[in-house]
């Protein structure tokens, strides 16, 4: 049993620090040298470690670095949305192997299935390793997967996609295990570990692209209901500003692209996406604020609902329109929220470049495949895959 730990904090530590000397790697985990040398032996010999090169040192024998045998298992990290799939496919160590995007069905009726297998067939080929090699599969959808049933809801951009337990038939059709999460958890996943939210105990992300999301992270754990549909704040109803006498409106069809576009032009503005709206607005500088203005006050008014109820540390900006406006729109959406709220709650922006839905994927997977082939336990923040909203 000793043995075992010891194998596990080493292999742990190899894959936070990357390669290591046999002394190195001795001073992390506490080992003495005959047990660290007899340990790195081990290892290498079940296949889990390989030699990775040498360091010199200006005085000395060059020493031997031990790094983790990448080909142990592979993994795949998916960003679905309703133009495509983004695939990226890596070994265990994280280490990128080979990317594609390819398009999907999204209409009622299609195999979505079954293109699902071929398009991931495909990219485990282009990156030179057989499907079957894969050990784990995380999926990002705008949507969200109720653990009573296994069905995509709240995924009105991904018709064909709802109506059937998900992870279950893409599990039927392919290998490896898979795992179906909402994209903005997966961002919150990876905001925690390296971005903005990795100092935060509570926050609250909000996602603005083509469309809206959120996900809500308390006492660093995700929130995501008994329904699985925690952190869907488009579907708040809240007041529209120009709907006198109404019930309100859905707070998503106020800030999602085409709402923001059609803004854009009531203020003589004309762009390709909403995002494009936004980032020529801050060009503008004074030309744009009053644009720029309006839309903050229809991002608060959804902002704040959550807010009153969650007290967040902080408010976290994340999606396209989101890093168009950048701290412009941030701080003058903190301005209008805090008229309209008690607590004074920061409003920042995410800061995960890239893909970050993909990012979010690929640590969910490396968490999974971690503990399933090395036995090493997730930490709090990292039990996206454990949770009951994905394996019901």
């Amino acid at each position: 049993m000793l043995r075992a730990i010891n194998d596990r904090v080493a292999i742990g530590a190899l894959l936070r620090e990357g390669p290591l000397t046999r002394a190195d790697l001795g001073d992390v985990i506490g080992l003495s040298k005959p047990a660290t040398a007899q340990l790195l032996v081990r290892l290498e010999q079940d296949g889990f470690l390989v030699r990775e090169g040498v360091r010199g040192g200006s005085r000395g024998p060059r020493a031997q670095l031990w790094a983790v045998n990448g080909s142990v298992a592979y993994v795949a990290a998916v960003d679905l949305t309703p133009h495509g799939a983004d695939f990226l496919i890596a070994d265990v160590t994280g280490r990128a192997v080979g990317e594609q995007w390819t398009e999907l069905p999204i209409e009622e009726g299609t195999d979505v299935v079954g293109a699902f297998a071929a398009a991931l067939d495909a990219a485990a080929t282009k990156a030179g390793i057989e499907l079957g090699r894969l050990r784990q599969v995380v999926l990002g959808v705008p949507g969200a997967l109720d653990p009573r049933t296994g069905r995509l809801e709240s995924a009105p951009h991904l018709p064909g996609w709802s109506g059937f337990d998900l992870r279950a038939e893409l599990e039927r059709a392919i290998a490896p295990a898979v795992t179906v999460e909402n994209d903005v958890n997966l961002v919150a996943l990876r905001e925690m570990a390296e971005g903005e939210g990795a100092a935060l105990r509570d926050f609250v992300l909000v996602w603005l692209s083509e469309g809206v999301g959120g996900a809500v992270v308390l006492n660093r754990t995700l929130r995501r209901g008994a329904s699985g549909s925690g952190g869907e704040i488009d579907w708040l109803r809240v007041p529209d500003p120009h709907a006198k006498g109404t019930t309100g409106t859905r707070w998503g069809d106020l800030v999602d692209s085409p709402a923001i576009l059609a803004l854009a032009r009531t203020h003589g503005m004309s762009a390709s996406t909403g995002w494009a709206a936004v980032g020529a607005a801050v060009e503008a500088g004074e030309g744009g604020r009053e644009f720029l203005a309006d839309l903050a006050r229809r991002i608060a008014v959804g902002v704040a609902n959550v807010v009153s109820v969650v007290d967040p540390e902080a408010v976290l900006l994340c999606g396209e329109v989101s890093r168009a406006g950048g701290t412009v729109l941030a701080e003058l959406v903190a301005t209008e929220l805090h008229r309209l709220v008690v607590a004074a709650t920061p409003v920042g922006l995410a800061s995960v470049p890239g893909n970050a839905v993909r990012a979010g994927a690929l640590q969910a997977a490396l968490v999974a495949v971690h503990e399933d082939v090395f036995g090493l336990a997730p930490t709090a923040s990292d039990v996206l895959h454990r949770s009951p909203s994905v394996h019901s």
